[in-house]
Formats: structure tokens, sequence, C-alpha cells
């Protein structure tokens, strides 16, 4: 039998057992923030002995856990069990360029064979290597022929109208140097979710039953440049939402449930403010009780979010390429001020909002009174000269106006809208007092009861 030769290196760690497993994980976190990549072997002496070790299917487990919860950023690195000259070890192959990696709340530097506690300094290179080499300041491998002229040239008169920027659109190019979204005549990828229509960028949007992801009556996933994406789910909540239509007046005043000007923020900085470089996409989910608006990117932990409501905190972008841009534009107001101004915006709608770090990003929640409102009897239509109904509802209603004898099918297409949310809506204006349907499906036709109207 020949023996193969293992020897320890900048990127090669060797350990007698899993015994040794948390010295392990600082070796980890040593290699990837020197190298951003390396292997880690159970059962070989750091001479280069192979002496093996014991190995089942708890030993992998335990090892990916132990490393999942020790590191941060976290790392999955690859875990096999493998037979090196007739003994069984454990071989972990790991890479992430998300530096620096902290073993245990502390920082390493990879010297050698030998693990080094970073100084003060390294790692504060090491923060300004990471902004530079940030997902929106790296290359798009989109070409300036990508762009949406349209989309460009609308931001460009807004950031005009703003007097924010001072030039004139004058193409593509010229634009996006004078907006620093080039480099060396290359687009940045912040220029590719900004104005190209094809970018990674989605959002996912459901309005579900009850208070739970169980049933769903509507699902949409939207993509596009972000302005685009920020109009999309506006919309789609003005639409699902419920809105009071003040009666007592002479002009009918349509006011939502939730401050426009507050979900206006939560999205915009959702967008703003998410990790880009995470795969998973922005969420919108709108329950029976709630509103949420989920972005993969956490709030940064050095700082509270209630320093923020109270407007003691400069802002700390994730994103400051894609953050200025939207500055320019003003569809943001000015740093730090997001999450004061939708805290502000709901306690003066006297509205519950909630703002969360999960371990996988951040979320806004904004409460709905709908129940309330129900026991209430509210769902009879008219109650004080206040009518409730949903964005939804009043695109059927709507459409009934327009055209009494329409088919569900006919609601359907021409309100773009999912078989199950007609027929849910339909159900909830009928229960309310709102809709009635005079005669059989073929040949009857739709009527919109007193004080609806």
């Amino acid at each position: 039998m020949v023996e193969m030769a293992f020897r320890e290196s900048e990127a090669v760690e060797l350990k007698k057992s899993t015994s040794e497993l948390k010295e392990a994980i600082v070796s980890i976190a040593a290699m990837l923030n020197k190298h951003g990549k390396g292997e880690l072997y159970f059962g070989i002496k750091n001479d280069g002995k192979v002496v093996g070790q014991e190995v089942s299917d708890r030993t992998l487990l335990e090892v990916s856990r132990t490393i999942s919860e020790s590191i941060e950023p976290k790392v999955y690195p690859g875990i096999m069990q493998v037979e090196l000259e007739g003994k069984q070890c454990v071989k972990l192959s790991f890479e992430g360029h998300d530096v620096p990696y902290l073993a245990y709340g502390r920082p390493h530097i990879r010297v050698g064979t030998e693990n080094r506690p970073m100084s003060g300094q390294e790692l504060r290179n090491f923060i300004l290597k990471k902004e530079k080499d940030a997902w929106e300041n790296r290359f798009s491998e989109k070409s300036i022929e990508s762009i949406n002229l349209r989309a460009l040239q609308e931001y460009i008169l807004r950031a005009n109208a703003a007097k924010r920027i001072s030039f004139r659109f004058e193409g593509a190019e010229s634009a996006l140097g004078k907006l620093h979204l080039l480099k060396g005549g290359k687009m940045l990828r912040a220029a590719e979710v900004l104005f190209c229509d094809d970018n990674p960028l989605e959002i996912q949007a459901a309005v579900f039953a009850g208070k739970d992801k169980l049933t769903f009556l509507d699902i949409q996933q939207f993509k596009g440049n972000i302005f685009e994406l920020l109009g999309k789910a506006e919309t789609y909540i003005k639409e699902h939402m419920n809105w009071r239509a003040d009666l007592s007046g002479r002009q009918r005043v349509e006011i939502p449930e939730v401050p426009i000007r507050a979900l206006t923020e939560a999205l915009v900085n959702s967008i703003c403010h998410r990790d880009y470089a995470n795969p998973k996409g922005n969420e919108i989910a709108i329950f029976r009780d709630r509103i949420e608006i989920y972005n993969p990117g956490q709030f940064p932990e050095e700082v509270k979010i209630e320093n923020y409501l109270e407007g003691k905190e400069r802002s700390i972008l994730r994103n400051p390429i894609i953050a200025h841009a939207l500055f320019l534009s003003k569809d943001i107001e000015e740093w730090g001020s997001g999450l004061k101004r939708i805290h502000d915006e709901c306690k003066a709608g006297n509205v519950k909002v909630e703002f969360e770090t999960l371990k996988t990003g951040s979320l806004v929640t904004f409460h709905r009174k709908e129940e309330a409102l129900q026991k209430k009897g509210v769902e009879k239509g008219v109650e004080k000269g206040v009518e409730r109904l949903s964005g939804t509802e009043l695109k059927i209603i709507d459409l009934v106006k327009q055209q009494p004898t329409i088919s569900k099918q006919g609601i359907m297409g021409k309100g773009g809208l999912s078989k199950k949310t007609v027929e849910y809506n339909i159900q909830k204006l009928k229960s309310k007092g709102v809709l009635k349907r005079v005669g059989p499906d073929r040949g009857g036709h739709w009527e919109i009861m007193e004080g609806t109207k």
C-alpha cells in the first residue's frame, strides 16, 4: 500500500480527532480570512500520520452543527467520511468570501500553519476591503445596451425635479458615468438592478386567507428594475388591503388602513438595504390580521432599532451606491430616517408597527384591524358614514358598475385577478351587503346595494 503524504499549510489543517473541534473551528475561520477556502481533516495528526477515528452519522451532524453555531457569518462546509490508508477519517471542504469570519466572536488570520488573532488595524482593513468588494460594486455581466432607457430617463427627470442632480439625459453611458455606476466603461451591478429589467432581483407577494400560510388566495412573483418593482409592490398591497371611504363630507375621501407613506418607506428600505449576495427574494405577505414586508438583509447589529426610532442614529448602509441613487431621485428622503418615518406615520394613523431582526433577514409588520371592525358590524357596509372595502373589492365594484352582467371570468380577465381571489372577494362583498347576484350565473346580473354606489 502506498501511503499518501499529508502536510499542513495555510489552506490545509490536520486534527487527530473531533475532540479538537474547537481548535478546528478557529482554523476554518482563519483560513477563510486568508484564502477564502481550505480543507481540514479529522483523523490525521499534525505530523501527517493517519490515525483514523470513529465516524458515524451523529459525528458528521455534530461537526456540521457546531461549525454553523460557532462561526459568523455562517459557513456550511462540505463534510464527508473518507478512507485514508485503510482508516476512517472526516474531510471538510469550505469556501467563503464574506470576510471577516469570526470564530467564537473573535477574528483570526492564517499565517503559515498557525492561527494568529487579528489586530485592530487588520480587522479595519478587512472591513474596508469588504466594502470595496461589495456585491453592488462588482462588475455586471450585462452591457450598457441592457439598460431600460425609459426607466433611466424617468429617473433623471425625477432627480432633476428634486434638484439633487443638475445634468440632463444625454444617453445611457453618459448618465451612468455621471451617476458613478460605471468603472472603466464597464457597468456595475448596482446599475443592473437599478435600470435593467433582467436582473436577479425579485419580490414574492401573496395574500393568505387566515393568520398563517396554510391557505393562500393569491400569489405573484414580480421581476424588473428597482423602480418597477417598487411600483408593482405598492400597487399589490393597495389592492389587497382595506380602505375606508369617508362619506360624511361633500366629496368621497378614501383612507387606507395602513398609511401609504409608511408602506412606501418600508418597501424602499427592504429593497435598498437587502443583502444582494443572498439569492433569496424580498417578500410581501398579507394576512387577515397583518401585512409583512420581509427583506433578506438584517438590521445592523451595532445599533438598536429603538435608536433609529428616536432619531438618534445615522444609517449604516449595506448598499451605499444603490442608496445614493435612490436618494438623488428622492425615493429616500434622508439617511437614517426611514424607520422613524414609518413609526411616526403609523403612530399618527393609530396603526401598530413592529420591526424585527430574523436569522435570515429583517421584517416589518403592520397590524390590521379587520377582526375588530368585523366584530363591530362594519362588514355590513356602512357605519356612521364610513364604508370599508379593500382595493380588490373596489376594483370588482367598478367592473360591475361598468358591466352589471359581467361574469366571474370577465372580472378575472379585466381585473387581472386569479379565480380564487375573485371568488373570495365576491363572497366578502356579499357578506358585507354590498353586492348581490340576481338570477342565474348565465343570464343574470349583479346589483350594487344602496349606500355603496
